[in-house]
């Protein structure tokens, strides 16, 4: 579905050039002004927004929106708890869109400071009292010549393959459909997954969270793994059994994991993970609000701007994929 043209009509009615665009759950002046440069204007629910730029979660969200509303944008990548909370299936009539793509880079450069850190004994390093020569870190490795999965090569992943070039790894990745990504030297469809687990030398799991892709990460996958590889997930806890990488990383089945993301999260103090050598934990800060408000803002923009114009919006949900 596309956002329509607000050019004015023929006869009595006519519509604004500028859509109708209200900011919920509160009046947000960041927001006032991205919807403004992309040719919006800033209006309150009462008065027929023909859109709503949303910043807070499922929970706030009204029970039923105004009937002029068309589209909807979500402040997040991931929306499975939009899902889970019935908001997205309730109103058919809304395209809905996420900030899918937004914050990409910036979770990127996240996922790979964690799989360099891994690869580079960091955590080890850093729990050293004395000087200690690398000939104890038989683990200590490069990115130069491995091979890294992409486990959902959508906006993450294709922000994380150049990065990647950059060391001199290449990417293998992973896609639901197995159409070609840019910049990956191979790119199999989900289908074929089992194939790439024994192939590549590290993984980053960047795919959504849908019903299909929990826990798509276990004791059998784990197990096909690389000893030397690292498991990296910046998208959802839920995508790794949390008890297969427990047992995996204490019989050190694979080199280490390094996680933004938890199931369950947060993840409570005392939970075995926190006392694993070779587990790397960051608190899903991979996109801390100083850098996500700026990137969500712009997003909005571009948006705004598709909407305006009758352009295809960017990151449309798809209800049947969930995501």
């Amino acid at each position: 579905m596309t956002g329509r043209a607000f050019a004015p009509r023929v006869g009595a009615m006519t519509y604004e050039r500028q859509p109708r665009i209200a900011v919920g759950p509160a009046p947000d002046i960041v927001f006032d002004r991205a919807i403004g440069a992309g040719g919006g204007r800033v209006c309150g629910f009462d008065d027929r927004p023909d859109a709503v730029v949303w910043t807070a979660g499922p929970d706030e969200f009204p029970a039923v929106l105004p009937a002029s509303v068309r589209w909807v944008q979500l402040p997040a990548a991931g929306v499975e708890d939009w899902f889970d909370a019935g908001v997205i299936r309730a109103h058919p009539q809304v395209t809905w869109t996420s900030a899918a793509g937004a914050f990409a880079a910036t979770v990127a450069e996240h996922a790979l400071m964690l799989l360099l850190a891994g690869v580079r004994a960091l955590p080890d390093h850093l729990a050293a009292t004395s000087w200690t020569p690398s000939v104890f870190y038989p683990q200590l490795g490069t990115l130069r010549g491995a091979t890294v999965g992409i486990i959902g090569a959508g906006g993450i992943g294709r922000a994380l393959i150049p990065m990647l070039g950059s060391l001199g790894a290449q990417a293998l990745a992973v896609t639901r459909s197995g159409r070609p990504v840019p910049g990956a030297v191979e790119t199999v469809p989900v289908a074929r997954i089992d194939e790439v687990w024994p192939r590549a030398d590290h993984f980053v799991i960047a795919a959504p969270a849908t019903a299909e892709t929990e826990q798509l990460v276990g004791a059998d996958e784990l197990a096909a793994m690389k000893p030397t590889a690292w498991v990296i997930n910046v998208a959802r806890g839920s995508l790794v059994d949390t008890d297969a990488l427990v047992d995996a990383l204490s019989r050190r089945v694979i080199a280490g994991a390094g996680l933004d993301v938890t199931d369950p999260e947060p993840l409570p103090d005392g939970h075995p993970l926190w006392s694993l050598r070779n587990a790397m934990i960051t608190p899903h800060d991979s996109n801390p609000p100083a850098l996500r408000i700026p990137a969500f803002a712009e997003h909005v923009t571009e948006n705004v701007t598709r909407f305006a114009t009758g352009l295809d919006l960017a990151a449309v949900v798809d209800p049947s994929a969930g995501y």
